[in-house]
């Protein structure tokens, strides 16, 4: 348990905002803490919005990580850059970057696991060591992996602020008529099959850029260049098959068609 005692010239700022400057954890996680009244404010539960004020006193109870079982796995990855708080990877299509339910082993963190021994973040005790964002499986593309908690953190918080640029590239069926356009169309799970997503209005907000780089008339397709401001879950895939040019190679929001016999849906950097 960790106490601290609010300053004058500390007061005003909201606990988050504060706790996050003490301690080596994201405003995600104190919010999380804050819901599960381990952070409490003169022995209060509180709210992350709460501005904290001269004399509180603010109590933290500290997490213990959790025993994770994930095993090394010597799978090829290409590296594209590495130093002491982070490295860049090049996830290929096919692979899925954490475990989870029918996916236990064969993913990018059993793999960076085998390449970076111990020296991976942890923070939560989460069963995604290092990962601070990610692709889809059929999405092959560039991940940024923190190799430590501080990087985490930094990272976590950089990508919130959307101060770190993600851009993709897709090719899709047809010929786009725009030369860029946004897409603003909120994303949630699809009430007509549980395993995907759709625009739906009950969804959260979700925004799409586009540009076309190149059309291909003869073809019926064109290539475009897309970045988000939000991370929804498929959301350039669900977006852009809403708008009527979905992505080749996409068996979930084509309908299945593909008679270019790519293999690929996007690529990410």
């Amino acid at each position: 348990m960790e106490t601290f005692v609010v300053k004058k010239v500390e007061a005003n700022s909201r606990i988050d905002s504060y706790l996050a400057k003490k301690e080596e954890l994201s405003r995600v996680t104190i919010q999380r803490l804050i819901n599960e009244e381990k952070i409490l404010v003169n022995n209060r539960k509180t709210k992350a919005s709460y501005k904290i004020q001269e004399n509180d006193t603010i109590t933290v109870e500290q997490e213990e990580a959790k025993e994770i079982e994930l095993k090394a796995q010597d799978i090829p990855v290409e590296i594209i850059y590495e130093d002491k708080d982070i490295i860049v990877v090049n996830k290929p299509k096919g692979m899925v970057v954490h475990p989870a339910n029918g996916n236990p082993d064969g993913t990018l963190v059993n793999a960076i696991m085998a390449i970076c021994k111990d020296s991976l973040s942890g923070i939560g005790g989460e069963i995604r060591p290092g990962i601070v964002h990610r692709i889809d499986k059929d999405t092959s593309g560039i991940l940024i992996i923190a190799k430590n908690d501080k990087a985490h953190i930094h990272l976590s918080e950089q990508i919130r602020n959307h101060e770190v640029n993600k851009t993709y590239i897709a090719m899709v069926r047809g010929i786009v008529k725009e030369n860029e356009a946004t897409i603003n169309m909120p994303i949630g799970r699809s009430t007509k099959d549980r395993k995907k997503m759709a625009v739906t209005k009950n969804g959260k907000e979700a925004i799409t850029h586009f540009k076309v780089i190149k059309r291909y008339p003869h073809h019926n397709c064109s290539l475009l260049e897309v970045k988000i401001e939000t991370g929804r879950t498929h959301q350039i895939r669900v977006h852009l098959s809403q708008i009527g040019y979905p992505i080749i190679g996409d068996t979930t929001y084509s309908n299945g068609k593909n008679e270019w016999g790519i293999q690929r849906t996007n690529f990410a950097c």
